[in-house]
């Protein structure tokens, strides 16, 4: 079996997926709780935690250590703080149980989120949507990936986060958003669609992101306090961006399948709207499992079986961590 180690950012997870892609082992420690009272994640206390938590995963999973085969780890992108974490552990444990190690982008573990338990299916469009990041990658029959389209500010995610900690609603604010969009009672807030009408194949949030806080404000002033309504047309503005730049991109190339992954794919009100778009140009739509859409080891020890596979392995004093890394120069 293969051990996956996955702490980007404020999770410290593991797992262990067999070869024959059962999944033995999986737990999550989640900081939502220790970030909650700061609006979103202090890197210094990301470490912190991550550094208790890691080793008591670890202890739990030693009567596995005969049978593991590698060790994947997720190396880039994400808090660096984060990153030195896993990485540090999985070091560790290859020099003590004398095990190759195997770096895995973050990133990609979320697309192999979409076949946890099944070869995987290229070729691929796939929609990354996450605290931070928002992209559209395409990945031809050899597993080359192409980025087409990024944000040039926040993120999907992050923009969810941001009003959610205008409206006081803590962190994170993905699913406060959501469930509060689902009180309102009132289409009352029409927010323009960013970048609607424009050309350009980028996302920006920026501008929504400053038409909600105007009314949040003035909501607040006014004593209302209305902001389901408010979360409610955000919600639908932020969709609808991400909607509207994906229906141009497929206007100019043929995907048969559409992938969404990272976790702020778990929304179901952009999932309703995805499959629309995907009925409209005739590609089918694969989702990861809800408690895999978020950052989780199941991930980065499937990538981590085929990189096995191949045997694409990382000498120990190779293996760094990559904050910034993109998807460039990465493959499947």
């Amino acid at each position: 079996m293969i051990l996956g180690i996955e702490s980007s950012c404020d999770d410290s997870s593991i797992a262990l997926m067999g070869l024959n892609l059962d999944l033995i082992y999986h737990k999550k420690i989640t900081q939502e709780l220790e970030h909650s009272k700061y609006g979103g994640v202090v890197p210094e206390l990301a470490a912190r935690l991550h550094t208790a938590a890691l080793p008591n995963l670890i202890k739990e999973i030693k009567p596995y250590f005969k049978d593991i085969k590698a060790i994947a780890v997720t190396n880039s992108p994400g808090l660096s703080v984060s990153l030195v974490s896993g990485v540090s552990v999985a070091k560790a444990l290859s020099i003590a149980l004398k095990l190759p190690l195997i770096e895995i982008n973050h990133l990609v573990g979320h697309i192999y989120s979409l076949f946890l338990n099944s070869p995987v299916r290229l070729p691929l469009g796939v929609l990354l949507v996450s605290g931070g990041h928002t992209m559209v990658l395409d990945i031809n029959e050899n597993g080359d990936i192409a980025v087409l389209v990024e944000t040039s500010d926040d993120s999907f995610g992050e923009s969810f986060d941001k009003v959610a900690k205008m409206m006081g609603l803590g962190y994170p604010g993905g699913v406060a958003i959501e469930n509060l969009a689902t009180k309102s009672t009132k289409d009352r807030y029409k927010f323009t669609i960013p970048l609607k009408g424009d050309s350009r194949l980028e996302y920006s949030f920026s501008g929504l992101k400053n038409q909600v806080r105007i009314e949040i404000e003035k909501s607040l002033t006014n004593g209302n306090k209305d902001f389901a309504d408010i979360a409610f047309g955000f919600q639908r503005a932020a969709c609808e961006h991400i909607i509207d730049k994906l229906s141009k991109i497929c206007n100019q190339r043929k995907f048969s399948s559409l992938g969404v992954v990272g976790g702020a794919s778990a929304n179901k009100y952009l999932r309703g709207r995805l499959l629309e778009i995907c009925d409209k140009f005739d590609m089918s739509l694969l989702l990861a499992p809800m408690e895999f859409c978020s950052d989780n080891a199941v991930m980065i020890a499937r990538a981590g079986v085929e990189k096995y596979q191949k045997g694409n392995f990382i000498n120990l004093n190779d293996l760094k961590i990559s904050p910034r890394s993109s998807l460039s120069s990465i493959y499947l």
